[in-house]
């Protein structure tokens, strides 16, 4: 059985597979060439854009969402943002932005791309990596000044525990704690936290 087709219809038969092929390819084009750049719950003061969007990214790496909320959810984004502006000396300033960005050229070199758009298991491996690396330079040469990330965790960490959330069910918190009883077990004094304030 032996079925010819005519001329008309090969041309549509081509035209279909042909137009599949390049449709196919295209769309792979568009879609590896999207990135969903992550959203931005505050106007940075002391940040651009790009900045702040990867300081909310790191942030919410080192306390991520559990069940508490994550340090992004709570705003310490913001706080960071707010006490380099705000508290820290220029000298401080420019160097939490300098690390920064060296930050993210090392994810580049790394994972081929900012850090922002790298997989999750790439961005905790890169700031694992850069954790190390930074506790070892501190105990080589304590006298040097804090590394970047070290900075950027011990913001987010103050940042976080100083959200009524971070205070109240990560730490214990009492407005006024009471009588001072100075020989007591930790876990006696207050259900083994470490006090708010």
């Amino acid at each position: 059985m032996n079925q010819l087709i005519d001329r008309r219809e090969a041309l549509k038969k081509t035209a279909l597979f042909l137009g599949a092929a390049v449709s196919a390819s295209a769309m792979a084009g568009i879609l590896n060439g999207c990135k969903a750049t992550p959203d931005l719950n505050y106007k940075p003061v002391f940040f651009n854009e790009d900045e702040a969007r990867l300081v909310s990214e790191l942030a919410d790496i080192i306390l991520p969402k559990t069940d508490t909320p994550g340090a992004k959810e709570l705003g310490v984004p913001n706080f960071i943002d707010k006490m380099l502006n705000e508290c820290y000396k220029k000298e401080d300033q420019e160097r939490f932005k300098t690390g920064l960005a060296a930050f993210d050229e090392d994810a580049k070199k790394a994972h081929g791309d900012s850090f922002i758009y790298c997989k999750p298991e790439d961005q905790v491996a890169h700031i694992t990596k850069s954790l190390t690396a930074a506790i070892e330079e501190r105990k080589t040469n304590p006298g040097a000044k804090r590394p970047f990330i070290l900075m950027a965790k011990e913001l987010t960490m103050l940042g976080y525990f100083s959200t009524q959330v971070g205070a109240e069910n990560v730490l214990q918190y009492e407005a006024v704690p009471g009588a001072y009883k100075g020989c007591i077990p930790l876990k006696e004094a207050g259900k083994g936290r470490t006090w708010a304030t």
